[in-house]
């Protein structure tokens, strides 16, 4: 059994004690009402405010059948590099244009980026396919009315659905120039690597991951379908360079490398950054953990670079 006492420092232990304090390790036990009130609560108690220069505008993408809200975080000091497609983590079951605010528009503020916060549609109520199709639909949004690049982002469910964009778009005319993935979920083989040794770790355990998945295919067969799971691909070639970070106590950290190591060997760019002593979570301990702020300013930093279409790895 992994020994966290000796791989995770005090401050993180700290960052630790005080989420559970607000969302206690058995949440997905409560009703998915509950659930999402206790994750709101928490995501209000971490929440840092904007930085100063970002423009903060609320609106939505129609479709046929329904609207998609976003918030966009525009840098004001210079006009900025490209459009961030940025999909929240949450299981695919709680979050939104809130749980994310600060994250967005520091992101933005740092990487002179537009920054485009996806609320895309959320288990149960809205089974998969339907948080990638909203997805899909705010790529097509960026591509046919915005004239920046492109780069897709996103944390946990939300960097399962920027790299399933990724796969789905390599194709396109306006395709996504980069994407920098923050310790996604991309459906890994559950029997080895850390989904063994961090089954059990703070923040996430592989329990949660199995509910969170259960609850998102609804019952269907989801075997093979890239978009549920972007590991299913058989053929990485083609994807934008791509940015992944994970956190060393967490079971989705295998993920990161086996994706990193997929488009290595079809031919593209990638690099994967295993955060040492971190846990699922930890954006909102950018402020308080020396590591999380560090990470963070790694993410910030390698949004600007690929934003810019340079590849300093």
């Amino acid at each position: 059994m992994t020994d966290y006492t000796k791989l995770i420092d005090a401050e993180t232990w700290a960052f630790i004690e005080r989420t559970n304090s607000f969302y206690p390790p058995d949440t997905i036990d409560a009703t998915i009402d509950g659930q999402r009130a206790i994750y709101d609560r928490m995501c209000r108690e971490f929440h840092a405010g904007h930085p100063d220069g970002i423009a903060v505008e609320t609106t939505a993408i129609g479709t046929a059948t329904h609207s998609i809200p976003i918030r966009i975080y525009t840098p004001t000091a210079a006009a900025p590099a490209a459009l961030v497609l940025y999909f929240h983590g949450g299981g695919f079951v709680v979050g939104g244009l809130e749980s994310h605010d600060d994250v967005c528009a520091e992101l933005a503020k740092g990487s002179g980026c537009t920054v485009v916060s996806v609320d895309y549609r959320l288990c149960p109520e809205h089974v998969h396919p339907a948080a990638f199709d909203d997805a899909m639909a705010a790529f097509r949004w960026a591509a046919d009315g915005q004239a920046l690049p492109i780069l897709l982002a996103g944390d946990s469910a939300g960097g399962n659905l920027a790299a399933a964009v990724a796969h789905h778009t390599r194709g396109h005319p306006r395709a996504a120039i980069g994407q920098v993935l923050i310790y996604p979920g991309l459906g890994g083989d559950q029997t080895r690597g850390s989904y063994v040794t961090h089954a059990e770790a703070p923040m996430l355990s592989v329990r949660d991951i199995d509910f969170y998945r259960d609850i998102r295919a609804g019952g269907a067969d989801i075997t093979g379908d890239v978009s549920f799971a972007p590991l299913f691909d058989t053929d990485c070639s083609g994807l934008p360079p791509t940015v992944v970070v994970t956190a060393q106590c967490d079971p989705l950290s295998s993920d990161g490398e086996a994706y990193r190591d997929r488009i290595l060997a079809a031919g593209g760019k990638a690099v994967s950054f295993e955060e040492a002593g971190l846990v699922h979570g930890y954006l909102r301990a950018r402020h308080s953990v020396e590591r999380a702020r560090q990470s963070f300013a790694r993410i910030v930093a390698a949004t600007a670079s690929l934003a810019k279409g340079a590849w300093p790895y």
